[in-house]
């Protein structure tokens, strides 16, 4: 059939396109609108959204005639995300990350207060460390924890970020690129949220640099974060391949992507 491509069908392809367009979309759009944006004919793009509204993929609003995401869409993104293991499905994923960067790839989770070390995958050149599997690494002053101070919910790391900026009070040595109040906090957590990516060089871990990216969930929020550790100071800096390696990669297991 001339629809028919080797990897599906051509006109499920574009009908799939619009519906993609609209889920990204904040609010109810316009037959043109749509149309425009997918680069299709208003008339055609009327037929894939008619037979939307019929599978209740897609509504239209009776007085304005806009088209919004219907309770099908609905049901279809809930049942997607109760069934979303973001760390299974990254940890699954670290082998290929660690071969394509040759860096050691930490995966950590927010538990018992802290960022903790759930999956571990070595690189080429290993990298000698005390850390491990069970650690909980510091919100300020590591490159995964500072993720977790950008995007995850402040309820959840308030307390710990207290505690750690006590202490940094006493010791402004512990964190040397910000000040230790919550203003400095704040700003560094912008910072990072602005660089889509934390990194942190050999001042906080003698010998070591590392740079950290989250796996966001729907809302936004990191499930997980994705740590790259080394020797090398350039794999770090923004643009290097390490860097764009590593946030691709979170990109890919995110349910929002835009992480950078």
């Amino acid at each position: 059939m001339a629809d028919e491509t080797t990897h599906g069908l051509t006109s499920l392809d574009t009908a799939l396109g619009v519906l993609n367009y609209m889920a990204r979309q904040s609010g109810p759009l316009t037959l043109s609108e749509i149309a425009r944006s997918c680069g299709m004919p208003p008339s055609k793009t009327h037929r894939y959204l008619a037979s939307f509204v019929n599978a209740g993929l897609v509504r239209q609003e009776g007085r304005s005639g806009r088209y919004d995401l219907g309770p099908s869409a609905m049901e279809l993104g809930l049942a997607a995300i109760a069934r979303h293991d973001f760390v299974n499905r990254a940890a699954d994923g670290l082998p290929g990350l660690a071969g394509d960067t040759s860096m050691t790839v930490l995966l950590a989770v927010w538990a018992n207060g802290g960022a903790t070390v759930v999956r571990w995958e070595r690189g080429v050149t290993p990298t000698v460390t005390s850390m491990g599997l069970g650690t909980t690494l510091p919100l300020l002053n590591s490159a995964t924890g500072r993720i977790f101070l950008a995007w995850a919910p402040k309820a959840a790391v308030q307390a710990t970020v207290e505690r750690e900026l006590r202490r940094a009070a006493r010791n402004p040595a512990l964190v040397p690129d910000m000040k230790p109040t919550k203003a400095g906090a704040a700003e560094l957590a912008n910072s990072i949220r602005a660089n889509g990516f934390a990194s942190v060089d050999s001042q906080f871990i003698p010998g070591l640099v590392a740079a950290a990216a989250p796996i966001l969930d729907w809302q936004g929020e990191a499930q997980a974060v994705v740590t790259l550790v080394g020797v090398d100071p350039a794999a770090i800096a923004p643009g290097a391949p390490e860097i764009e390696a590593l946030l691709a990669f979170c990109r890919n297991h995110s349910v929002v992507r835009n992480i950078a």
